[in-house]
């Protein structure tokens, strides 16, 4: 065949696109099952930090069935889907059904000789979305640690959320306020309440606004699901509003 022909170019190209497009089909089938598994591990890694255990990919898995003791799928109202597996509840397909229909996931964790109850979160900022986990002590109030991260805030701006010296802020933080109320953690702009941690506020990122009123939003809309359980578990007033 004259290689110079439009045959032989039109030849030579539909075998390039088959080529290219097996070799593609093959390394996204060979690589989906580390990759899945990658991210499985990765999902171990944050909730295990929000409780203090920071750990290698390699090592989650062993120290996460060590030290988180249960892991429960609720219903709106508190009562535990025995046909759902927390770990695999994708909470961005669950926050487009009605409250009523979701399931939230809750870990309870045995560390040091405390119990813990993280929550995994999930909310908008500027761009896109914002995710994480927040991790609460025994009583169901103090903020033990949290881990925030982001699909598309701005570098240096909204992107502050994944930073230590941000997520560090809320530790000790309170989620109810003085009147029994879930109120969440409010992250304020031109906040000047220094160290008190009985105010259910921290400073803000400059610039930021918006990316910090999804971090307030998302962590107190996704705690009042979990009002009901933390009322059987704690003997928590619910105070409405």
């Amino acid at each position: 065949m004259d290689k110079n022909s439009n045959s032989y170019t039109f030849i030579f190209a539909i075998i390039m696109v088959i080529v290219v497009a097996v070799t593609l089909s093959f390394t996204a089938t060979t690589l989906g099952p580390l990759q899945k598994e990658n991210v499985r591990k990765e999902k171990m890694q944050n909730i295990l930090s929000t409780i203090g255990i920071e750990t290698s990919r390699e090592d989650a898995e062993v120290l996460f069935n060590k030290y988180i003791t249960q892991q429960i799928a609720l219903n709106s109202k508190g009562e535990e889907k025995e046909d759902v597996n927390a770990f695999d509840v994708n909470l961005a397909k669950e926050l487009s059904k009605p409250d009523e229909e979701q399931s939230f996931p809750i870990y309870v964790a045995d560390y040091e000789g405390s119990q813990f109850y993280i929550a995994p979160l999930r909310g908008n900022g500027l761009w896109d979305a914002i995710w994480g986990y927040i991790a609460l002590k025994e009583d169901a109030n103090t903020v033990q640690g949290v881990v925030f991260d982001h699909k598309a805030e701005t570098a240096g701006l909204g992107a502050e959320i994944t930073t230590d010296w941000f997520q560090q802020s809320f530790v000790d933080e309170k989620v109810f306020n003085e009147q029994g109320e879930l109120v969440g953690v409010n992250v304020k702009k031109g906040y000047s309440g220094g160290n008190n941690k009985d105010d259910n506020q921290v400073d803000s990122i400059s610039g930021a606004t918006i990316t910090s009123d999804g971090v307030s939003e998302m962590i107190e809309k996704r705690l009042k699901n979990y009002l009901p359980f933390f009322k059987q578990r704690q003997n928590i007033k619910v105070v409405t509003r």
